[in-house]
């Protein structure tokens, strides 16, 4: 998962400095519509024709075995006799909703996240406000970026090994560490330092989301618990930024809207590591029991 986020990071690394470059020669409007259909020429065509969603496209089955399912009997599998489906099982969503763990996630991501798009969002607005030129402050807002990239790939390598709702509580915590180094933004050192350690802590976040809540639910209706959680924390995405430019607006500085940010990713750090995952809750398993195994005959 860490390298499929790759692109996410390396486009947003790429972006800063080209807008700059389009807006530079072609003003802002046109620069958006070159923007515009880029986006129709690479995404569509690579979506409808290069892309696969169903692992059977691929001659695998969901957990990566490569190999065809033979008839399963419909009382062990619950399914008709006949099919080659293997079952995917987890926690229900109107069960899981009432969660203590399903609150704990969307409020984490909904304050972290809402962190990251005010500084993110802000960035190059506040560094030019202490002097920065535009493309200074372009180069560091793609450090930034660019430094994500490590973050996704590195802990993608932990959490395959570690609990990935400690590595997630980690990052956001290093998130909170990292934001209050804006203070010192008329330090070059500090800025870039800042750069480096919040990008590599903000590569991590996205990507341990779903792994976090396959943990605790499973991967039966991850699809709907995902687009849950991404509606709560687009709230955040929105006022969080908000809420930073109207204090810049009243006293003239981010000082406050920085303090605010730190604090409420170190509660997000918090929520996430009181986590629970249920991996042996029955119904929250997303692993094919060896029973199941016995059914499955690979190439």
């Amino acid at each position: 998962m860490g390298y499929a986020y790759l692109g996410l990071g390396l486009g947003g690394a790429i972006s800063p400095l080209l807008i700059n470059a389009l807006i530079q020669n072609f003003g802002w409007r046109h620069a958006f519509q070159i923007i515009g259909i880029l986006i129709l020429v690479v995404l569509f065509p690579v979506a409808q024709w290069v892309t696969r969603s169903n692992p059977r496209d691929l001659n695998l089955f969901p957990d990566g075995l490569v190999g065809t399912a033979v008839s399963l009997p419909a009382n062990e599998l619950g399914a008709a006799a006949g099919t080659e489906q293997i079952p995917v099982r987890g926690v229900e969503l109107a069960r899981a909703v009432r969660t203590r763990n399903f609150w704990l996630i969307l409020g984490a991501c909904t304050l972290t996240i809402g962190a990251i798009g005010a500084v993110t969002q802000h960035l190059i607005l506040f560094l030019k406000d202490h002097g920065y030129s535009q493309s200074a402050a372009s180069r560091v807002s793609s450090a930034l970026l660019v430094s994500s990239l490590a973050g996704r790939v590195i802990v993608g390598y932990f959490a395959d090994r570690f609990s990935a709702k400690n590595m997630m509580a980690l990052f956001y915590l290093a998130l909170a560490l990292a934001i209050p180094l804006m203070l010192l933004a008329n330090r070059p050192a500090a800025i870039w330092g800042f750069a480096v350690a919040f990008g590599f802590a903000m590569g991590a976040d996205y990507m341990l989301i779903p792994l976090v809540t396959a943990e605790c639910f499973g991967l039966a209706t991850l699809g709907k618990l995902l687009s849950l959680i991404i509606m709560g924390y687009s709230l955040g995405q929105w006022f969080a930024p908000w809420l930073a430019g109207r204090i810049f607006d009243t006293y003239r500085s981010y000082d406050l809207a920085w303090g605010m940010m730190a604090i409420a990713a170190t509660i997000g750090a918090g929520m996430i590591y009181a986590v629970v995952p249920n991996r042996r809750v029955p119904g929250s398993s997303n692993e094919i029991s060896p029973k199941e195994f016995k059914h499955v005959r690979t190439n």
